[in-house]
């Protein structure tokens, strides 16, 4: 084994591990793969909406809801059952079979470029029952070139998934804005770099816990339409401070971070072997994941952040949560898009607000828009989204679903047909 004296720094190491540039054939790639849909083969962290699965993926974002939580309380709601958070669909996927793309319409692969989730778009159809396998087919819907402040050169790209269960049904289409930096430019700059370590007192952390303990959930008592009115205000909600056991929490409740994936042991030298460049070189010269980011405050260093920081999915589960809250169990959000504007380091508290911006009809559902605001402990806007929520009316009575439009529906069967035709296959 060689001595620690004769290996090389940690910034010697961070150094190499940032020397890639976007390769502009991979955004090339991408262009001639755009409007292309083909069955998503990943194997997520969970395929089965499970009782025990949707109880621990609802927990891992801090989400207490006993319709998420507890079997016994759905029975008596008005689903009739234990339902899933929707935006359980985001960490679900079992293989899909499906004819195999060509190469060229695969899309560029950016080896060692960094990408992280600056927010996303969901639509809603249908609620997530326990039983219920999620299928879902993909493609790119965007793919631009810009120059950001915080890495220079950058892609932005749009991915597209659409969730349906194991009977074609579609549960939703999940739009997520990925950007593509350099390493290496993001650490030149340093943008973020300078931004101070946050350190609390006592009676700091006892107004945070004030605010936990002042946290307002509807639950059973239906919110109806009548009784909302523009500029109603939300509430505020807290989430933190952010801590490497909220990264240890999130995955363990099922975000599993497919394609990349967290792998040990001899799973973890055959991933390396399949994604050399996804792994850098730690402290001790050991090859380990880049995502570790999210918890390894050197390396997330070496890129130009201060500290290590969250999952922008993470962030849209603290909002979704925020909306169920409000909601109730006799809700159902229709659509949520959300846009993160600043990175959340370990150690930073995240406050939610929100404020009701109109109210509609719409196809026979009775329809509330609310904006909601997320800022820091620093008082900086870190995050923001606008929802849809459908509630139930007392003239009108429970809360409608969307339709699913006619074209979407007819993809969803013709999918579900191919996979179970290349099962019947021998050989595919």
């Amino acid at each position: 084994m060689t001595q620690t004296g004769s290996t090389k720094s940690s910034e010697e190491r961070f150094a190499e591990a940032t020397a890639f540039e976007i390769d502009q054939a991979d955004v090339e790639k991408d262009r001639a793969a755009l409007g292309v849909w083909a069955a998503s083969k990943s194997e997520e962290l969970l395929s089965t909406a499970t009782p025990e699965a949707i109880r621990n993926f609802a927990r891992s974002y801090g989400d207490d809801n006993p319709l998420f939580t507890d079997p016994s309380y759905g029975l008596t709601s008005r689903w009739g059952t234990q339902v899933a958070p929707q935006i359980m669909a985001a960490v679900l996927n079992a293989p899909l079979r499906g004819e195999k793309l060509p190469k060229e319409l695969r899309g560029g692969s950016y080896r060692g470029i960094h990408a992280f989730v600056s927010g996303g778009t969901w639509d809603w159809y249908r609620p997530i029952h326990p039983g219920d396998t999620l299928y879902s087919f993909s493609g790119l819907e965007a793919v631009e070139e810009k120059v950001s402040e915080f890495a220079g050169r950058s892609i932005i790209r749009v991915l597209r998934d659409v969730k349906m269960n194991q009977n074609a049904e579609v549960v939703g289409v999940y739009r997520t804005l990925v950007i593509m930096t350099e390493r290496k430019k993001a650490r030149e700059k340093g943008k973020y770099s300078t931004i101070e370590e946050p350190s609390y007192t006592k009676e700091d952390i006892e107004a945070l816990d004030a605010v936990y303990a002042a946290e307002q959930v509807r639950g059973a008592e239906p919110r109806y339409i009548e009784d909302v009115a523009d500029n109603d205000d939300m509430g505020t909600m807290a989430k933190g401070p952010l801590t490497t056991t909220d990264m240890i929490v999130f995955h363990s409740g099922g975000y599993g971070f497919v394609p990349y994936g967290l792998k040990t042991g001899r799973l973890a030298y055959l991933n390396r072997k399949r994604i050399a460049p996804f792994y850098i070189d730690n402290a001790y010269g050991v090859p380990d994941v880049a995502q570790r980011v999210h918890w390894d405050s050197e390396w997330a260093k070496a890129i130009g952040n201060p500290r290590a920081y969250d999952y922008g999915v993470l962030r849209e589960c603290w909002i979704h949560h925020y909306l169920t809250d409000w909601m109730g169990d006799h809700g159902f959000v229709v659509r949520q898009h959300d846009e993160i504007r600043k990175f959340n380091y370990h150690g930073d508290i995240q406050y939610l607000t929100g404020k009701v911006i109109g109210k509609r009809e719409d196809d026979g559902m009775h329809l509330v828009d609310v904006a909601v605001e997320v800022h820091n402990q620093r008082g900086e806007r870190s995050a923001a989204a606008e929802a849809t929520i459908s509630l139930p009316s007392r003239e009108h009575g429970a809360a409608a679903l969307p339709r699913v439009p006619r074209e979407l529906e007819r993809d969803a069967v013709r999918m579900l047909e191919q996979h179970g035709e290349l099962l019947r296959t021998p050989g595919k």
